[in-house]
């Protein structure tokens, strides 16, 4: 036997481990400082409101983890949270029904998805030029509706869906923990986690075995209007009012937690836990500049270089992959 293969095993594994837990370990030695050395960061109510404030970017993450996995992305999700709080709330200023305010909403949310996935997987659109363009329209879309003004809600079966806290944890936290969940077990134990991966992997050897490419493509982006349009609505129920200018750059918060969390942007590949500690990552840096009393402008600064640090992890996983 060669000594040599031993040898590129035990690299092989190392470079696995390495991009396996790397990530995780590093969040748990930055979550250990900040709670010695921020004050307030390791209290009971900071840690709630952290978890509030990744509630909705964990719930969009989940699905754009299936978007990248298929090699694939979603920039108009920020403008589908902002549509779907503003139609919910008009529908729920109108009719007084949470109920046709949660459909109605999501509808909206399911069409804006399966459009983005029948411009992309049958008219061959880039997914870039498509979901920006999504992203204008829909945002356009939320302002006409709602005459450039915030709706606001009065409902208080509609607010307590953002305030209530059974077990002790409030709704969107509770919902947010679904989602891993359900995303969780789509992704690694069903067929259509599998043959997601599979199209981001290799989209024609996929379509050879018997995929369907395009309709997968299509129910992915769907899942993805559904899920945001939820998101939305729990953000309008948290805030008391559907803003037309909510969630604005919030696609690239959503991006930045997936790539983090090992998703790739050459598609194929993604872990839900790896997407979890993404989202905290994102989260807990914003929570804690916010402890500190950090300027807004230099806010936008972190997190520009933390997106670019994403792509680059990203980039160089690749490269190590390959090699």
């Amino acid at each position: 036997m060669n000594p040599a293969v031993p040898e590129l095993a035990v690299r092989r594994a190392r470079r696995e481990w390495v991009a396996e837990y790397s990530m995780p370990m590093a969040y748990a030695v930055l979550f250990a400082v900040l709670s010695v050395t921020v004050d307030n960061f390791f209290s009971s109510a900071n840690i709630i409101g952290l978890m509030l404030s990744v509630a909705q970017i964990g719930m969009v993450a989940c699905t754009m983890m299936m978007c990248l996995a298929s090699r694939d992305f979603d920039l108009s999700v920020g403008s589908t949270i902002a549509f779907a709080g503003v139609l919910g709330a008009i529908i729920l200023e109108r009719t007084d029904s949470v109920g046709l305010a949660f459909a109605g909403a999501i509808g909206a949310g399911a069409l804006i998805g399966a459009g983005n996935g029948m411009l992309i997987a049958y008219l061959r659109v880039n997914a870039l030029i498509a979901t920006l363009a999504t992203m204008l329209m829909v945002r356009g879309l939320a302002f006409i509706v709602s005459h450039g003004q915030a709706v606001g809600i009065s409902s208080d079966a509609f607010i307590s869906i953002g305030d209530a806290r059974p077990f002790g944890l409030p709704v969107p936290v509770i919902v947010v923990a679904v989602c891993f969940v359900v995303f969780g077990v789509l992704l690694n134990h069903t067929v259509f986690g599998r043959n997601t991966l599979a199209i981001g992997g290799n989209p024609e050897a996929a379509r050879l075995a018997g995929v369907r490419v395009e309709r997968l493509r299509v129910w992915i982006f769907l899942l993805q209007g559904v899920v945001t349009a939820l998101a939305g609505l729990i953000l309008a129920s948290r805030i008391t009012s559907g803003q037309p200018n909510a969630a604005q750059g919030f696609e690239l918060d959503v991006i930045s937690a997936c790539v983090l969390g090992g998703v790739s942007l050459q598609g194929g590949k993604a872990r839900i836990f790896g997407v979890l500690v993404g989202v905290l990552v994102m989260g807990t840096v914003e929570n804690v500049m916010n402890l500190l009393d950090v300027d807004a402008f230099y806010q936008y600064l972190v997190r520009g270089v933390i997106l670019l640090a994403a792509v680059l992890l990203d980039q160089l996983k690749t490269r190590a992959a390959r090699g």
